[in-house]
């Protein structure tokens, strides 16, 4: 059998006494994207954190493609063709768009192809009008466009999403959900968001994390009819 692209192994990570993310066991397939959602504190962003070496697990492994990278830094990581937006965005406000693009790219590639690579990342994020704005006078959804072309313009295989659609206009939100599934062709993604209405855009399969441990996974459509991930978000067990 082919491996999983991305497994957790019981992952589990340990602050003092605290449990924040206990034993988790999670498979992603390759070109699959799922949806991470739960309530505040349920351990999604600290499992983000451990997939991309910003923190190292307590125990367990995290395997991307069969290879163990539970131990590797971020950059390393980040190499191996992982990439994540952070829910601020993470992009240089003094610069261009153009130019915020083609630092990214550079990475890559050198002279022609970086600039055609630059163009084309412009077309795709739907910003070639804006490419010669600077980046920190932009809304707040064409900054998150910017740096989701920052990581698209790094290759990865894999790319982690943490609240793409949050603070965004109505308009914004359906944009970044044509995005993300056109994104989808050709890479896996993990989303982590709160937003349901974003979430039925673009989901298939859904995870749900509570109190650390995935609650369930199923289709999107069993996920919003389930009684017990209702009651987790109106939070009935809050105080359980």
């Amino acid at each position: 059998m082919t491996a999983p692209l991305l497994e957790t192994r019981n992952l589990s990570v340990h602050f003092g006494g605290v449990k924040a993310v206990r034993d988790v066991n999670f498979t992603l397939a390759e070109g699959e994207l799922r949806c991470l959602i739960g309530p505040n504190g349920a351990g999604k962003s600290t499992f983000f954190k451990m997939i991309t070496g910003q923190l190292e697990p307590s125990h367990g492994q995290v395997l991307f493609r069969g290879h163990d990278i539970s131990r590797a830094h971020a950059h390393q990581i980040a190499r191996l063709g992982i990439g994540i937006k952070t829910q601020v965005p993470s992009v240089f406000d003094g610069l261009s768009v153009r130019d915020n693009i083609w630092l990214a790219a550079s990475r890559l590639y050198s002279g022609e192809r970086a600039r055609r690579l630059v163009d084309e990342m412009l077309e795709r994020i739907g910003l070639t009008h804006a490419a010669d704005r600077v980046v920190g006078q932009l809304a707040h959804g064409q900054r998150q466009w910017v740096e989701l072309g920052l990581v698209l313009s790094t290759d990865p295989q894999l790319i982690l999403l943490d609240e793409p659609a949050a603070g965004m206009t109505h308009e914004e939100v359906q944009k970044t959900a044509e995005l993300v599934r056109e994104i989808n062709r050709t890479k896996a993604l993990i989303v982590v968001e709160h937003d349901m209405q974003f979430i039925r855009m673009i989901a298939k399969q859904v995870t749900v994390f509570n109190r650390g441990s995935i609650l369930v996974e199923d289709a999107v459509e069993n996920i919003l009819r389930n009684p017990l991930v209702r009651d987790i978000y109106l939070g009935k067990q809050a105080a359980a």
